[in-house]
C-alpha cells in the first residue's frame, strides 16, 4: 500500500476498478498517514471516523467514487464542525452541505477531514490558525503558505490525493507554490460559493489543490457548475476540463 501515497486520482481509480484496493482500505491508508505524519505538519484540524466518512458518500459509481479528499475548514459539511480555524466558532456544526460538498458526495468522493487554515482565511502563511500552526512538508522550518496551507501541505505530503481550499487574494495559489503542487483559483462564478464562509465575497472562490493538473481537472469537473443558491454563479454550458 505504501506505493499509493503519491498516486494520482487516475491511478487510484484504476486500482479500485481492478479490485487491487477497496474504498475502505484507501480511507484507512490515508487516515493512518495522517496519524503518522500530521503531528509534525499540522495540516488537519480533524480527521473523521472511517465509518462516518463512508456513510456520507451518495454515489459508489461516481467519477470520484472511493477517492479520499480533505476540505478546508471554511466550507460547510453537514453535521461536521466548521470553525474557520477560529475559537470563536468552537462548538458550531454546519446544518447543511455547501454546494461543492453536495457535488463531491454525488461524485462519490470520500471527505475524510477538515484542513487547517489561517483564521477566517486571513493570512498567507498558515501561522495564524487559532488551534495550531501548519508547516511545509518539504522543510518544517518553513511555512506552507496560506490561507489554505493545511490543504496544500496534506496534498504535498501524500496524506491525501486532493483537497479543497479557498482563494481570495492568493490563498490557494500561494500554498500550492510554496508546497510545489498544483493549485487553481477558478474563474469567478464557475464554482458555487454557497456554504463557504465569506471573507470578501467579490473575490472569494473555492479552488482545488492536487499534485497534477489532470487531478485538478477531475475535481473541478465534479464541483463546477451553475447554482441557483449563489447569485454570482455563472450560468454557462458544462465543460469537461480533462479535455
Amino acid at each position: 500500500m505504501k506505493s499509493i501515497a503519491y498516486a494520482s486520482i487516475a491511478d487510484l481509480k484504476s486500482k479500485l476498478a481492478n479490485k487491487e484496493v477497496t474504498p475502505v482500505e484507501l480511507v484507512e491508508f490515508y487516515t493512518q498517514r495522517f496519524a503518522k505524519y500530521d503531528q509534525q505538519l499540522g495540516s488537519a484540524l480533524e480527521i473523521f471516523a472511517i465509518e462516518s466518512v463512508l456513510e456520507k458518500t451518495t454515489n459508489q459509481n461516481g467519477p470520484l467514487a472511493g477517492i479520499p479528499g480533505l476540505i478546508k475548514d471554511n466550507i460547510c459539511q453537514n453535521g461536521r464542525a466548521t470553525t474557520c480555524a477560529s475559537k470563536i466558532l468552537t462548538g458550531f456544526s454546519a446544518t447543511y452541505d455547501a454546494t461543492v460538498i453536495k457535488k463531491l458526495k454525488e461524485a462519490g468522493a470520500l471527505l475524510i477531514g477538515r484542513a487547517n487554515m489561517d483564521e477566517f482565511a486571513m493570512g498567507s502563511s498558515n501561522e495564524h490558525s487559532a488551534f495550531k500552526k501548519c508547516y511545509n512538508p518539504w522543510n518544517t522550518d518553513c511555512v506552507p503558505g496560506g490561507s489554505s496551507g493545511g490543504s496544500a501541505a496534506a496534498v504535498a505530503a501524500g496524506l491525501v490525493p486532493w483537497a479543497l481550499g479557498s482563494d481570495t487574494g492568493g490563498s490557494v495559489r500561494l500554498p500550492a507554490a510554496f508546497c510545489g503542487i498544483v493549485g487553481m483559483k477558478p474563474t469567478y462564478g464557475l464554482v458555487s460559493r454557497y456554504g463557504m464562509v465569506a471573507y470578501a465575497s467579490s473575490l472569494d472562490q473555492v479552488g482545488v489543490l492536487s499534485r497534477t493538473i489532470e487531478d485538478n481537472a477531475q475535481v473541478l469537473n465534479a464541483i463546477a457548475g451553475y447554482d441557483v443558491k449563489d447569485s454570482t454563479s455563472l450560468n454557462v454550458p458544462k465543460k469537461d476540463y480533462l479535455e
